[in-house]
């Protein structure tokens, strides 16, 4: 599923026909890095390899004062099918990215465990950061945000809760997992 052809087939489909500044404009006015994994910077990229695959079409070229002309798109008849696609997987699937944090405990160096608390403690005080800037972002933004967006800005925010509330529990397993590993690593040798 991608998120960027979404938002793309998306924003044509309910906005109308656009240029790619208009689309840039409208990510940015809805803080869609905030809440999504799209780039702005990314759009550009994406809009010419829709068009490649006709999800998208040249409406006009338009040219507004000493700006460069603008190609102007609009969604398809296969955009609309796309569309329909990715609307369906985005509400269907489940995305649970692996963090490489993981495979760094599971495959911890021994010999640095005694370093591990305060690396712990300092990604603690990295996702507490975050959830407080994200929630002053959102009080910021709230009132151009519809009542979908604010509560997907909360999904964020209770995903990076339950961040914290995991690496809260594995600072106190921290001692039986070191332990644990010393004689896995015991028992190998």
């Amino acid at each position: 599923m991608s998120s960027i052809r979404l938002f793309i087939l998306s924003a044509l489909d309910i906005e109308g026909e656009m240029h790619g500044h208009q689309l840039r404009h409208l990510a940015e006015k809805e803080h869609i890095d905030m809440w999504t994994d799209i780039t702005v910077g990314g759009l550009y990229g994406a809009i010419k390899r829709l068009a490649a695959e006709a999800l998208i079409e040249e409406a006009r070229v338009e040219r507004e004062g000493a700006y460069p002309e603008r190609q102007v798109w609009r969604i398809t008849d296969a955009g609309h099918e796309a569309l329909h696609t990715l609307r369906f997987e985005g509400l269907r699937d489940i995305v649970v990215k692996p963090d490489p944090f993981d495979l760094a405990i599971a495959r911890m160096d021994l010999d640095e465990a005694d370093k591990l608390p305060a690396v712990l403690q300092a990604r603690l005080a990295r996702l507490r950061a975050m959830v407080i800037e994200t929630e002053a972002h959102t009080s910021t933004i709230e009132q151009y945000l519809s009542v979908g967006e604010l509560h997907v800005m909360k999904h964020k925010v209770d995903r990076l809760r339950a961040e914290i509330a995991w690496h809260e529990e594995l600072i106190l397993k921290l001692p039986e997992i070191i332990s644990d590993e010393r004689s896995r690593k015991d028992d190998r040798s």
